[in-house]
């Protein structure tokens, strides 16, 4: 379950988010299970966040920051994470459904048993991304 005071800053919008994230940068945020469908965080610094089980269906996440993240059993469909860097991210069982990883730093990402379906990876980096036996193809 999401950390509430993590989640009520992430509210605050991606400047105020962000300005937190480099006054505290020991601080893991806890984000896992929430519903994040359809926000705009667009830029914002979501480095080794537990994002476990959120839901960002539809999100924005253009040119954020999710390296080192927890995005397992997450679920991002439609979700726009073009010029995105997610690397070393664990997308283990993750949802990934008409999702938008274009220009995306996949740099040693895990994506075992993740559902992949209809991905646009278009200059992704995809190096040492280790993928394994679930639905669709990288």
């Amino acid at each position: 379950m999401a950390n509430q005071q993590h989640l009520a800053k992430l509210h605050e919008g991606v400047e105020a988010w962000n300005r937190w994230r480099e006054a505290n940068p020991r601080i893991m945020p806890d984000l896992s299970e929430a519903d994040l469908d359809g926000v705009n965080l667009s830029g914002a610094n979501l480095s080794g966040a537990d994002l476990f089980g959120t839901h960002l269906n539809w999100a924005r996440l253009d040119k954020a920051n999710l390296d080192g993240a927890t995005l397992i059993t997450a679920v991002l469909d439609g979700t726009n994470l073009s010029e995105a860097s997610l690397s070393e991210a664990n997308l283990n069982s993750a949802e990934l459904v008409g999702t938008n990883l274009s220009g995306a730093n996949l740099f040693k990402a895990t994506f075992i048993t993740a559902t992949l379906i209809k991905v646009n990876f278009d200059g992704a980096n995809l190096r040492d991304v280790t993928r394994r036996a679930g639905p669709g193809d990288i």
